[in-house]
């Protein structure tokens, strides 16, 4: 028994569809990105989709997930990987393709995929980490930086009206998507809620409804220099004051 338990407490228990020899993760101490695979890999555990899953990650911090599951994936261009995975789930529909990206892959280099692939309702489900900065360049400004808040490029805090206010993907999907879309936000501080939103992504998938995007709020206390409580401050209460958590476009149910 006293060995079971020491087992137990070495051996932290991970998704079945986790690459084990590539743990621990490559994330930066705090990073949200292996809270969001975690819980998608828990997702696809109980959903049984692991042979038949497809995973694709972008440039920037996401693209050190391109080894993080058990299952096809491929790591593409920066801002290609929504018609990337659209592609191969064209090519085979049996197939559950996991679009997997940060702010700027989604919405700034890869916009135009994002918001034509919600205009379509291509089947499949896109996965967004926001974390309000560029992460793996050093912190500049992001499409989703906060008004006033400082990074590399904007050290005086961001100015809407010179640069825009933050992107709203979320909204923008859930504005273009035709019937059959499911868009949700999430976040790191609420790990149960976020995890059923990326399982109904991926199950809205699986019955051929339409697109499923969710943003997932998250963390980068390297770039914001912040300390455990003020990371976990600004996540839980910034960025939901100005990014609304929870579910925008929800499937209507299939006649028959």
């Amino acid at each position: 028994m006293q060995e079971l338990m020491e087992d137990n407490i070495l051996q932290p228990a991970m998704p079945s569809c986790w690459y084990e020899e590539t743990k621990p993760h490559k994330f930066c101490p705090g990073c949200g990105h292996g809270i969001i695979l975690k819980a998608l890999g828990e997702a696809v555990d109980e959903l049984g989709i692991k042979d038949r899953m497809v995973f694709g990650c972008d440039i920037g911090c996401s693209l050190l997930s391109w080894d993080f599951f058990a299952v096809d994936s491929v790591q593409t261009h920066h801002g290609r990987t929504t018609p990337v995975i659209t592609g191969m789930k064209r090519a085979n529909p049996d197939l559950i393709g996991v679009a997997y990206m940060g702010d700027g892959g989604g919405y700034a280099i890869g916009s135009q995929h994002l918001f034509n692939a919600a205009v379509r309702n291509e089947r499949i489900t896109i996965i967004l980490c926001n974390n309000c900065n560029y992460g793996m360049t050093g912190g500049q400004m992001a499409p989703t930086t906060l008004p006033g808040m400082k990074t590399e490029t904007t050290p005086y805090g961001r100015d809407p009206d010179q640069t825009g206010a933050p992107t709203k993907g979320p909204e923008m999907v859930a504005a273009v998507a035709p019937e059959g879309a499911y868009v949700a936000r999430g976040t790191i501080a609420n790990i149960r809620q976020m995890k059923g939103f990326l399982k109904k992504a991926l199950e809205n998938q699986m019955a051929g409804n339409g697109i499923s995007f969710v943003e997932c709020l998250s963390s980068c206390p390297t770039n914001w220099r912040t300390n455990a409580k003020q990371t976990w401050e600004f996540v839980e209460k910034d960025m939901t004051q100005f990014f609304k958590v929870g579910e925008l476009r929800l499937p209507q149910a299939k006649e028959g």
